[in-house]
């Protein structure tokens, strides 16, 4: 649910805003959404209420042609709910209240296990339990399928998670979190790729809005450039940028190609309002 306002609320404020809408969002549906739009054959492993929003939510990922025989209705909790202030520089604020995202468990995904093992890469974030994509990531290094983990929102990750993840994609904020270390400038930005990397990641890519992306593999450093727009949105960037990522990794694009296809998806969603709704199509990315 979308307010857009002059600028963001501090503290006790109150703003008086304009536009008001709402819109499909979290960032595994979105993230999902970006890879199905851009070509992928997608299977979405989620839990939803049993409320007008998770009904609504089933429908819409039907609609987009991804696979939904593994979409989970709880029917003790509320889907979950993102309230989002946008500001007139297309920077936003956001707070989540999980609802049945939280009750995603290990146990809810036995029937999907098949489709995990088989899977040419999996995509995950941190907006369901860290057990689960714990759990998800050993069934992955056990049959060898490639892990990419959005760390957001950010938390402490053990070394033995990371260990199995085959790419990590956090933001500068997420970077610094996970580190310790801000990011301030590219020698900063390196220190904490490289310290990310040593906990056992395969390749670490910090994505740096307008400023592109860094990528870490194989002791090597490359900063991808980004496309400049007029942005009016940002809500959702990074999961687009994390969705066309998959898609490129999965049909056999090397790790700069793909960030760099990436960062142009991600640019081109910051042109439009909304988190689903401002995803590309593959067409209008050729």
């Amino acid at each position: 649910m979308v307010v857009k306002a002059a600028h963001l609320p501090g503290p006790g404020e109150t703003v008086l805003g304009g536009t008001f809408f709402m819109n499909p969002g979290g960032k595994g549906a979105n993230q999902a959404v970006a890879a199905a739009r851009l070509g992928a054959d997608v299977t979405f492993v989620v839990k939803v209420g049993d409320d007008i929003f998770g009904r609504q939510a089933v429908q819409q990922f039907g609609q987009e042609g991804i696979d939904i025989s593994h979409v989970i209705v709880d029917p003790l909790n509320p889907s979950g709910v993102a309230l989002i202030s946008v500001d007139d520089k297309a920077e936003n604020c956001i707070v989540v209240a999980s609802g049945a995202n939280a009750a995603l468990m290990p146990g809810d995904l036995y029937q999907a296990e098949q489709k995990i093992r088989n899977a040419a890469l999996i995509l995950m974030q941190l907006e369901i339990p860290l057990e689960t994509v714990e759990y998800v990531a050993n069934i992955a290094a056990e049959n060898s399928v490639k892990v990419i983990l959005n760390p957001a929102p950010a938390c402490d990750l053990s070394n033995a998670l990371l260990s199995k993840v085959s790419i990590l994609t956090p933001n500068e904020t997420e970077a610094e979190m996970l580190t310790g270390i801000k990011i301030v400038d590219k020698e900063s930005a390196q220190t904490a790729a490289e310290l990310l990397a040593e906990n056992g990641v395969e390749t670490v890519i910090i994505t740096l809005g307008a400023n592109g992306a860094l990528v870490f593999h194989a002791n090597h450093f490359d900063w991808v450039p980004t496309r400049a727009v007029k942005a009016i949105d940002t809500t959702a960037a990074g999961d687009v940028f994390n969705g066309a990522l998959a898609v490129a990794i999965a049909e056999g694009q090397n790790i700069e190609k793909a960030v760099l296809f990436a960062n142009r998806a991600a640019a081109f969603s910051v042109t439009k309002l909304g988190a689903q709704a401002s995803a590309p199509f593959r067409h209008e990315m050729n």
